[in-house]
C-alpha cells in the first residue's frame, strides 16, 4: 500500500530567494536553466588530439560504431561484420561498413509515479527529480553529447536527440512538464526502459529518474539488457520523511485501490515497533534496491529532496565535488 503524508508540501524558501529557485513545488525553466553553470562547473570537457570532444569519461560497453552501408565482401574483411541478409539475398558475399559514432547519446528517462509529487524538506521529490535531470542534460552538453529524454507513455513522444543548448532547452521543457502534475496515462518505468532500449547505442550513457518503489517493480533482466553496452546510473528520489521520519504520530491518506475517499489512516512512529517497521520499508528496501542493481551492472544512488541537485555527480566515472544546488 502506498500513502500519501497529510504533512507541509514541502518548507517555503526563505524570503526573498531568487525567482530561478522556484518554489520547491513545481519545477521552473527558469530554474533548470539556472543549473547550467553548476553543472559545467563541474569539469571542462575534454578534447582529443584533433580538437574533436572526448566520448567519455568512463569506459564505453560494445563498439561504440554506427551502421553506415554494405559493399561487396573483399579479401582481408572482418568476417564478424558479414552483411548475411544481403549475401542469403543477392548471392553473393557482403560485409558491412560502420562509422564511429561523433557524439555519443546521453538519455534521460524520467519516472512519473505518483509517489513523486510530495515532498517536506526544501521541495518535492518531483521537483529534485527535474533538477537532477537538468544538471545531467547540462552536463551532457559540456561533454560533446547529444542528449534526450523519455517517460513511460504511449502517446507521449521521446525528446529527440539533440546536440548544444537547443536539445538541453527542449530537454528541460519536458522536464517542467512531466514534473509540473502527474502526468495522465503514466504506464510506468518499465515501459519507459523497453523504450530506451531501443534508443540506445552501444556506448550511450542513461541516467534514470526514479521513485524507488517503481525501480524495485522494473524485472531484473532489463536492467542487466541496459547495462550490458551502456552506462546506466539510477538516481533513487527520497524524502526525509521517508528515511528519517519524526517519532510521531503521522496522519496519512491512503493513495492504493480498496479505501474510500477521505480515508485516513495514522502511525505511530514514536512506537519502536512502528519505526523498525517504517525504516525496513523505506530505507532497507532501498539499500535492497543498491545492491540489486549493482549486481547487474547498474551504478544506483539516493537522493533526497533537501539535498544538493549534483549530489549525485560525485562517484564512479564521475567528476568529484561537493557541489551546491
Amino acid at each position: 500500500m502506498r500513502v500519501r503524508a497529510d504533512a507541509p508540501a514541502a518548507i517555503p524558501l526563505p524570503a526573498g530567494t531568487p525567482p530561478s529557485e522556484g518554489d520547491g513545488i513545481v519545477p521552473t525553466l527558469p530554474e533548470l536553466i539556472a543549473l547550467r553553470g553548476l553543472a559545467q562547473a563541474r569539469g571542462a570537457p575534454r578534447r582529443g588530439a584533433a580538437g574533436l570532444r572526448a566520448q567519455a569519461p568512463s569506459v564505453l560497453r560494445g563498439r561504440g560504431m554506427e551502421y553506415a552501408e554494405s559493399r561487396g565482401y573483399a579479401l582481408g574483411d572482418d568476417a564478424r561484420h558479414i552483411d548475411w541478409r544481403l549475401t542469403a539475398r543477392s548471392g553473393k558475399p557482403h560485409t558491412k561498413l560502420f562509422q564511429a559514432e561523433r557524439e555519443r547519446l546521453s538519455l534521460i528517462v524520467a519516472d512519473t509515479a505518483p509517489a513523486l509529487y510530495f515532498g517536506t524538506r526544501v521541495r518535492f521529490k518531483s521537483v529534485q527529480a527535474a533538477r537532477a535531470g537538468a544538471v545531467a542534460a547540462w552536463r551532457a552538453v559540456a561533454d560533446g553529447d547529444r542528449v534526450a529524454a523519455l517517460r513511460g507513455s504511449d502517446a507521449s513522444p521521446p525528446v529527440p536527440a539533440g546536440s548544444g543548448a537547443r536539445g538541453a532547452l527542449r530537454v528541460l521543457d519536458a522536464l517542467v512538464r512531466w514534473y509540473a502534475r502527474p502526468p495522465e496515462a503514466d504506464a510506468g518505468l518499465d515501459v519507459a526502459l523497453d523504450h530506451a532500449h531501443r534508443l540506445l547505442r552501444p556506448g550511450s550513457r542513461l541516467l534514470v529518474l526514479a521513485d524507488p518503489a517503481s525501480v524495485a517493480d522494473v524485472p531484473a533482466r532489463r536492467w542487466s539488457a541496459l547495462a550490458a553496452h551502456s552506462q546506466v546510473r539510477v538516481l533513487l528520489l527520497t524524502d526525509p520523511l521517508e528515511t528519517a521520519p519524526p517519532a510521531a504520530m503521522l496522519a496519512f491518506t491512503p493513495a492504493s485501490a480498496g479505501h474510500a475517499p477521505g480515508a485516513r489512516i495514522s502511525v505511530d512512529l514514536a512506537a519502536d515497533v512502528q519505526r523498525r517497521r517504517w525504516q525496513e520499508a523505506f530505507t532497507g528496501g532501498v539499500s535492497a534496491t543498491i545492491a540489486n542493481l549493482a549486481a547487474r551492472g547498474v551504478h544506483a544512488v539516493p537522493l533526497s529532496s533537501d539535498a544538493p541537485s549534483d549530489a549525485w555527480l560525485a562517484g564512479p566515472g564521475t567528476i568529484t565535488g561537493a557541489g551546491r544546488g
